[in-house]
């Protein structure tokens, strides 16, 4: 056997593989953003170069990425919910939490939403990119808590029964420290007249996840009929101030 044979291919190797086979079954070539590279490891910029020797003829993706959902023309928020966002079920399940627990409707859609940002953006930071997302939309109260929610998950609350989650020390490890920034956060938050919202989102939030819960938006329709102002346009194409980003989600692959 050939020492060709007996090496086993890297992870890199593979996904090139995938790669190239994707591109092969499709009409378009699909770019990889920076961002998305350097999650990968990997710096620079996006190899259109290479791809064009690789497969002559072919141009880049510009519409609609075939292997995603079809959004609607004028998408709502439920419509990005179903067609570009993962982890559903835990908004649900926060937003339950905080509806069972008698909380205002204020509350119960930042819980709602807190997390927005994780299943359909970006993980980094979610709590900044959650808030800023959908910001035109909604109460400056809900976005300033879901921002600030990012770094009060980091600090108990002994008051409202808030202990640190212990899937934190699971995740992160016991001797895991925040960044300055969010301790910074933290302490700017804790005197906020909106403190009490953001810290009923991390109260609400469902550390466990549980996966045999099912929940639907069936109970929070009309909430969120009066609590986040959709756009007669669709998300995306309001000319609204993140507009760009609600664009991004839905052609997350468009080469420019």
């Amino acid at each position: 056997m050939t020492e060709a044979i007996e090496r086993k291919k890297s992870l890199g190797e593979l996904a090139d593989e995938l790669e190239e086979r994707m591109i092969d079954e499709l009409d378009r070539m699909v770019s990889k953003s920076a961002l998305f590279r350097m999650a990968d490891g990997n710096l620079g910029p996006t190899q259109s170069g290479p791809l064009h020797k690789k497969h002559p003829g072919k141009v880049f993706l510009m519409g609609d990425d075939p292997r995603l959902p079809k959004m609607p023309a004028r998408p709502t928020l439920l419509d990005f919910m179903k067609y570009r966002s993962r982890g559903n079920n835990h908004l649900l399940q926060s937003g339950l939490h905080a509806l069972n627990a008698g909380m205002n409707e204020t509350t119960i859609t930042a819980c709602l939403l807190h997390d927005i940002a994780n299943g359909m953006f970006i993980k980094a930071d979610h709590g900044y990119w959650g808030a800023q997302l959908i910001e035109p939309y909604v109460t400056e109260e809900i976005s300033w808590a879901i921002r600030a929610h990012q770094a009060l998950r980091f600090f108990p609350d002994e008051s409202v029964g808030y202990p640190y989650p212990e899937l934190y020390v699971k995740h992160f490890g016991a001797d895991y420290v925040v960044d300055d920034y969010v301790r910074d956060a933290y302490e700017k938050a804790r005197d906020h007249k909106w403190y009490m919202t953001a810290r009923m989102i991390t109260v609400h939030d469902i550390y466990s996840f549980d996966p045999n819960k099912q929940v639907t938006w069936d109970p929070f329709i009309d909430i969120l009929g009066r609590n986040f102002k959709e756009p007669k346009e669709g998300l995306g194409y309001d000319n609204s101030p993140v507009a760009h980003m609600w664009r991004t989600i839905i052609r997350p692959t468009k080469y420019l």
